[in-house]
């Protein structure tokens, strides 16, 4: 009888060890099906635009792209130059990211470590309302209560200037505080979740060693979350850089020098106002301002990853 108690017990044991088994190799082979579909997705993408954004580099050559500022496909004599438009990305995309990280990084850390319990469940959902917000609603929102007050102040710094273009309150100040604006949510969300998940015996060991609030928050607490931290700035970069809609309405469209006050053309914003009626060459460019902007969002990821993660084994 006891032996065939055991029997029966070592054969469910088996049973259900070759049921895990089989459990694991399943969900293995799912996992890494996912991680190849989504490298071959990247990869993909990557090709596509190559494929298509380099015959304009032929025809037209790259000193003129890249090294011109007039940009005139509609004309007699057709002119490519973007080296504007990529300076106006490149000059928003860091106003942005400088106003909007570091007030969304203590906008995370006010709800992680300062706020209470009542505060912080009134604050949070309005921050996830924000992130779920179309992009074109905040530039209307730009266009009518930005906009109008941006206008204001060029009328008074330029009220005596022969040579400033009025924009009506549409140029590169108004598209940077909507793109700071619009990268708030991402780097909010993601940098409070990083600080909640530091252990409780960090915040306790500093401040057993002296340390106050303050300097437990941002010597212990916000090093030990510094790569979620990172990944929330990647992620409201990358919003920043490809923003397209919102930009449109509030960076008035004309291709120049990207001065505060100027009406200024972004490569994401080059491509949506004239892929409608573009052809030929001109089409063929805009691919090639795609592919500039592509090049320009997995470059600048890398870096900022790079810069930010730095210290992180030090910390």
């Amino acid at each position: 009888m006891k032996s065939q108690a055991e029997a029966f017990l070592t054969n469910s044991i088996y049973i259900n060890r070759k049921r895990k088994a089989v459990v694991e190799r399943a969900a293995q082979t799912i996992f890494s099906f996912c991680a190849l579909f989504s490298i071959l997705a990247v990869a993909s993408i990557a090709l596509y635009m190559v494929l298509n954004g380099t015959p304009a580099i032929f025809q037209v050559g790259l000193k003129e792209i890249f090294f011109t500022t007039a940009w005139e496909p509609t004309a007699a004599e057709p002119k490519y130059g973007i080296l504007y438009v990529i300076l106006t990305s490149i000059v928003g995309t860091a106003l942005a990211v400088l106003i909007g990280v570091p007030i969304g990084i203590l906008t995370a850390v006010f709800l992680a470590e300062v706020a209470g319990k009542k505060t912080a469940a009134v604050v949070k959902p309005a921050l996830e309302l924000l992130a779920g917000i179309p992009s074109v609603i905040y530039g209307l929102l730009g266009l009518r209560l930005l906009m109008p007050i941006m206008y204001k102040l060029e009328l008074a710094l330029f009220r005596d200037s022969e040579t400033h273009r009025f924009t009506g309150g549409a140029n590169l100040l108004s598209a940077t505080l909507v793109l700071a604006v619009m990268i708030l949510p991402t780097v909010i969300n993601i940098s409070e979740v990083s600080i909640r998940a530091v252990p409780l015996s960090m915040k306790e060991a500093s401040l057993a060693l002296g340390g106050s609030r303050i300097q437990t928050i941002f010597r212990s607490v916000l090093l030990t979350a510094k790569p979620g931290i990172v990944t929330g700035v990647v992620l409201g970069v990358g919003r920043a850089m490809g923003e397209a809609m919102a930009i449109t309405l509030v960076s008035g469209g004309s291709v120049n020098m990207p001065m505060p006050f100027c009406s200024v053309r972004f490569l994401t914003t080059a491509i949506v106002s004239e892929m409608g009626y573009s052809s030929g060459v001109h089409r063929q460019m805009l691919f090639t301002i795609g592919l500039v902007l592509f090049i320009f969002i997995m470059f600048i990821n890398l870096i900022l990853t790079k810069i930010l993660k730095g210290g992180t084994k030090g910390a």
